[in-house]
């Protein structure tokens, strides 16, 4: 019932929308079933916005599920750091010609962790994601933002840097929801309650079948 999570394009007549855990080729970026990535000009090419994303360094993207990315989405993750506590942040080690002997140990970079997207997340357009940020479920990143720093659930966000602008519902609604864990249901009980998730009347989430 719905569309199958296993398949490419939700819907084979709108193709600049892809499945993101349906094209994703790299262990270390992990995606949930039914998030997508809306881009016309290649949703197919999702990885090629998660950049200086190197195996060696560990780090992961973690997206969860029934998660919305629009088009210029770039995740920057922790490949990207500088060494900052010597004189220089300059890469001298990548240019190679001998400078390569300078290469700082691992334990010198700035390293912030996993990048976290919650699940039932809405990324606008052209968001940059910095590294080791955490972004929780069911909130909603304004376009054009820099999230620098955590966002917490069910808030809407936006600016550069990225700040929390407003709570989306009140919070005994809030915390209802993150206990309810919609987007764990099976497609039968997602469709059979599809009237109270998409509903502007709150309560009717309240009395789920």
């Amino acid at each position: 019932m719905g569309p199958n999570p296993e398949h490419l394009y939700p819907n084979e007549n709108i193709r600049q929308i892809v499945y993101i855990k349906n094209i994703i080729t790299k262990p270390n970026i992990i995606v949930g079933e039914y998030t997508y990535y809306d881009d016309v000009n290649g949703a197919e090419r999702f990885e090629e916005h998660v950049t200086h994303h190197y195996e060696f360094l560990g780090d992961k993207l973690i997206i969860g599920k029934f998660c919305a990315i629009a088009k210029g989405i770039e995740f920057v993750m922790n490949g990207a750091n500088h060494r900052m506590n010597s004189v220089t942040t300059y890469p001298f080690n990548i240019m190679g010609g001998g400078w390569e002997q300078f290469t700082p140990r691992l334990e010198e970079l700035p390293f912030k962790g996993d990048t976290v997207v919650g699940n039932d997340v809405w990324i606008g357009q052209n968001v940059t994601v910095m590294p080791g940020v955490h972004i929780a479920d069911g909130s909603i990143i304004a376009a054009n933002s820099t999230v620098t720093k955590d966002i917490p659930a069910y808030t809407v966000a936006g600016g550069n840097p990225c700040k929390v602008i407003r709570k989306r519902f009140d919070d005994e609604l809030i915390a209802y929801l993150l206990e309810l864990k919609w987007w764990d249901w099976d497609a039968e009980k997602i469709f059979r309650n599809m009237d109270a998730l998409c509903s502007g009347d709150l309560e009717k989430i309240k009395h789920i079948l």
